[in-house]
């Protein structure tokens, strides 16, 4: 029974996802040559010995809306420039995906740094954002559209 939950609850965030794709007139949007804003609509928490949850963006401070711009390398959590920041550290263009990594040092005097990696479909905008830190892996599902 629970199985057959989590099940809907995926083909539920699966149709969610599809439903506010970007129209295919702008796929050529997502190649990184403009600036994007992501819509974060799903995230999922993993820990070592348990299932993966859901959660909101909130619950592992990760903005709903995340502003990219591949040519200053930036992806902040706010248009303005006092939003906070995190640098791409790496740009590739894989299989018809645009894939941006990077990594952040977290707090002074707290364990809590962490690796990442953006993966947009050049093709649709629909985006997929993994972190990684101690003992802790966050996946997040969204989509980009230019702006």
């Amino acid at each position: 029974m629970i199985r057959m939950a989590a099940l809907f609850a995926l083909l539920l965030s699966a149709s969610a996802c599809v439903s506010v794709l970007p129209s295919p007139s702008v796929a050529a949007d997502f190649d990184g040559s403009k600036p994007l804003v992501c819509t974060v609509i799903t995230v999922n928490e993993c820990l070592p010995g348990e299932e993966c949850r859901a959660v909101s963006p909130g619950d592992v401070n990760l903005p709903r809306y995340l502003w990219v711009d591949v040519a200053k390398k930036i992806i902040q959590d706010k248009k303005a420039e006092e939003g906070r920041k995190s640098r791409i550290e790496s740009v590739k263009r894989v299989d018809g995906k645009l894939i941006l990594q990077g990594a952040e040092e977290g707090r002074p005097d707290v364990r809590d740094g962490f690796g990442w990696t953006v993966a947009i479909m050049e093709d649709s905008g629909q985006m997929v954002l993994s972190a990684a830190g101690d003992q802790v892996a966050i996946s997040a599902f969204g989509v980009c559209t230019s702006y």
